[in-house]
């Protein structure tokens, strides 16, 4: 699933297609994905100017002159891609829809937004803006970790009474949003800490180290278009590149990479997830 950095990198492109300008037609092509879309979701798109692109979480978030806002989830296999190439006569000059294109926008920029989703864990809805804090999906998500909110007390006051394993509590959306198995395992391995510890076991320091090392791998990761292990594709069909950079996930049996360390790359589970670590160096 598409962890933060992949979900803002697919925001940042989104911008020059959507923000600030109108959508003039919403092609939807099936009444549901994961859920079902909200009634007459076309016809409260079309016609409608994106104020706004931004991230929450994992959810793309597409602010609308209608005072209503767009909440997009990618889902497993959700892309979304541009077509800059479409003719500005959408109406005139159809274009066919691929097999997953499951919803397709088209603004004045000129360009054609495609929501393409082959396993359809996708979701799409619509939400007042003013009350979007209390959608069922936003309400319950803790700060977002490049934020202000997010910072070395905050983390040592969630994590002290917290006896699940620090792997745990990191991905548990309600203690920071956006933070998945990819990126918690780098973080990790850069901080020196087994994902196996309990997280009111950690010493104030080594808590306080995990902040600037999330901000860090998850800046990393942005500036490489995020990780395409499987299905993440830019929003020009590029894959991202941060998975030539992993120090730990998906390496199991090879060398540890932290300098002078000389252990191996192990796996256990936890929880359902692989667990990527070296247990020479993260204790």
């Amino acid at each position: 699933m598409p962890e933060l950095p992949e979900v803002e990198t697919v925001r940042r492109g989104l911008i020059p297609a959507l923000e600030g300008h109108v959508i003039l037609r919403a092609d939807v092509n099936r009444p549901d994905l994961r859920w079902p879309f909200p009634e007459n979701m076309a016809g409260r798109l079309e016609g409608k100017r994106v104020l706004a692109l931004r991230r929450r979480s994992k959810y793309i978030l597409v602010d609308l002159s209608s005072g209503e806002t767009l909440i997009i989830h990618l889902g497993m296999s959700g892309r979304m891609l541009i077509d800059h190439e479409s003719p500005a006569d959408f109406h005139n000059n159809p274009v066919l829809a691929e097999k997953h294109d499951h919803v397709v926008l088209y603004t004045d920029a000129p360009a054609r937004i495609i929501f393409n989703d082959a396993r359809r864990f996708g979701a799409m809805d619509l939400a007042p803006t003013s009350d979007l804090q209390n959608h069922w999906l936003i309400e319950k998500i803790g700060p977002e970790p490049l934020g202000n909110a997010f910072d070395e007390d905050y983390l040592i006051g969630q994590l002290r009474t917290r006896k699940t394993p620090i792997k745990s509590a990191l991905l548990d959306q309600r203690i920071v949003a956006g933070l998945g198995n990819i990126y918690v395992c780098e973080v990790l391995h850069r901080t020196g800490i087994s994902p196996k510890r309990k997280a009111s076991d950690l010493s104030k320091p080594r808590t306080r180290s995990l902040v600037p090392a999330i901000r860090d791998v998850l800046n990393e990761a942005i500036e490489a278009g995020g990780s395409s292990l499987r299905d993440h594709r830019q929003t020009n069909g590029e894959l991202g590149y941060f998975q030539h950079a992993f120090s730990v996930y998906d390496r199991e049996g090879k060398d540890c990479l932290r300098e002078g360390c000389g252990g191996k790359i192990g796996r256990i589970v936890q929880s359902g997830r692989s667990s990527f670590y070296c247990a020479r160096c993260q204790r």
